[in-house]
């Protein structure tokens, strides 16, 4: 992972809310779906990287999808420079690690 590529993160309840977020954040933004991860009891986060504007765009826009079909974002992030450690967990989301 680029240490300047910036991670956008949204976290809710429901495949269902986490797909129609990730549609609307992959549509809204020049990012990268990287992944996402069953977190607990329903609970699911999903993964994009690009540069730090897209990603608040792509947050910013999932963010809303989801609250326009009547349900809560848990929380959302976008972690402008991310230290290049944070590779080693985000490897286990990627649906490269998935369907490799």
């Amino acid at each position: 992972m680029s240490r300047y590529k910036a991670l956008g993160l949204i976290e809710t309840f429901g495949i269902v809310y986490v797909l129609e977020a990730a549609d609307a954040m992959c549509k809204a933004a020049d990012v990268e779906l990287i992944g996402f991860e069953n977190v607990a009891s329903g609970y699911i986060s999903v993964l994009v990287r690009g540069d730090v504007g897209a990603c608040k765009a792509a947050v910013e826009t999932g963010v809303k999808a989801v609250e326009d079909m009547g349900s809560e974002v848990y929380s959302s992030v976008v972690i402008a420079s991310p230290h290049e450690d944070l590779d080693k967990i985000i490897k286990r989301y990627s649906l490269e690690t998935l369907n490799p």
